[in-house]
């Protein structure tokens, strides 16, 4: 007896259906032919496994933290970045303006995060800073990276009032980082009349200067160079704001900076702060479970545990790690717990796809189906969060 393996899946003209042909490789003299019952199964399930494995292996990779298109020498000069070349334009319906003022913003605003500034294209600078400020905005066509902007009625080009685009160039060429501040006006004339302002030009540049005043553009250009002890730096500072430490625990866990670990774990001891600490901790490693699992089940305050279920399936899912399953499923299955709390580990199991979480979440779901409260928000939450994750985790009856 021969064992036959359907090792690979080759495109094929024939009249099936599925215009797929199984190719067979011999192993150690051993026949095992599959059925074609057995192959649409293997078809609906093992692939989109497959298939979700490698994207997940992607989401977890340290390289994706942040711009995964850079290339080796320009993460080298990103990693140097100290000196900033402010250039600012500024259009108005009688043409060019003075900048200094917009040029002062700028400058001041970078030298929160640390970065020192040049006014002049011919002193020494490791990056150039783009501002163009426009009383009435131009669309520049389809955005380098597509998406939205591609779309008839996108934002980013139906908008014709006071703008301020944001770019940069790194090693004289415009990488493709774009940010935009508007004013609350789209009609600049209309708005200096209401204002019984005179000039209507000078107004528009005004309101964006006070635009560019309160946007977190320098916080923004930290993340995207991966300056993380920058952010850091200021996270530290008795002088920042809690809006802004919210902001920057928010970037600190999109680029997955683990060095910030630490303080994220000091954050947790500030109640405005430990909700935004915890979802940054969950874009972090594997070190966070037993801290997040901790906060989910020892924290007073029902939006911190919340907040840390939610952060546990978002990592268990992101580095495909079951550990966190038992513990979620303890919460599941405590009478004791919320029902905002109870629904947000449902959606985590959900995430995290596991046999073990199939018989407690069908027990719930028949717990809730008996109640009937059809004016209960959370309730009817509950019930949806529940629903979707029976169907994450129990496949079987949907492909068999």
């Amino acid at each position: 007896m021969s064992l036959r393996v359907y090792t690979t899946i080759q495109p094929t003209k024939s009249s099936n259906k599925s215009g797929l042909r199984l190719v067979p490789s011999e192993l150690n003299g051993i026949c095992l032919e599959w059925s074609e019952e057995m192959r649409y199964p293997f078809r609906m399930v093992v692939v989109p496994i497959l298939l979700s494995t490698f994207v997940l292996s992607l989401l977890a990779s340290p390289g994706l933290a942040y711009r995964e298109y850079f290339t080796p020498e320009q993460r080298t000069q990103l990693e140097k970045i100290q000196t900033v070349f402010v250039d600012v334009l500024i259009l108005t319906d009688k043409g060019t303006t003075d900048s200094t003022p917009l040029i002062d913003t700028a400058v001041r605003r970078l030298a929160e995060v640390g970065y020192s500034t040049v006014r002049q294209a011919g002193q020494p600078h490791d990056v150039v800073v783009r501002v163009k400020c426009e009383q009435r905005k131009t669309w520049e066509g389809t955005a380098v990276t597509g998406g939205d902007a591609d779309l008839p009625d996108a934002p980013s080009r139906l908008w014709k009032g006071p703008a301020c685009q944001l770019t940069y160039l790194l090693g004289g060429m415009k990488i493709k980082w774009q940010k935009e501040v508007r004013t609350d006006f789209e009609d600049a004339v209309a708005a200096a009349l209401t204002a019984q302002a005179l000039d209507a030009a000078h107004y528009a540049i005004t309101k964006l200067q006070e635009a560019l005043e309160k946007y977190e553009f320098p916080l923004l250009l930290a993340a995207e160079w991966g300056h993380a002890d920058r952010l850091l730096t200021l996270l530290d500072s008795p002088d920042t704001s809690q809006a802004r430490k919210l902001k920057i625990m928010s970037l600190l866990g999109d680029m997955q900076a683990d060095e910030a670990m630490p303080k994220l774990k000091e954050a947790l001891k500030d109640r405005d702060l430990a909700r935004q600490a915890l979802a940054a901790i969950g874009n972090l490693g594997r070190d966070g479970i037993p801290l997040l699992v901790e906060m989910m089940n020892t924290s007073p305050q029902l939006e911190v545990q919340t907040a840390a279920a939610k952060s546990l399936g978002q990592l268990g899912g992101l580095h495909g790690d079951a550990s966190v399953v038992l513990p979620l499923l303890a919460k599941l299955q405590d009478l004791k717990t919320d029902w905002t709390v109870l629904t947000e580990v449902a959606w985590a199991l959900g995430k995290i796809p596991d046999k073990r979480s199939i018989q407690p979440l069908y027990d719930l779901d028949k717990k809730l189906q008996a109640i009937r409260d059809p004016d209960n928000v959370t309730l009817k939450r509950l019930k949806e969060a529940v629903f979707w994750s029976i169907k994450q985790c129990d496949t079987w009856d949907q492909y068999s």
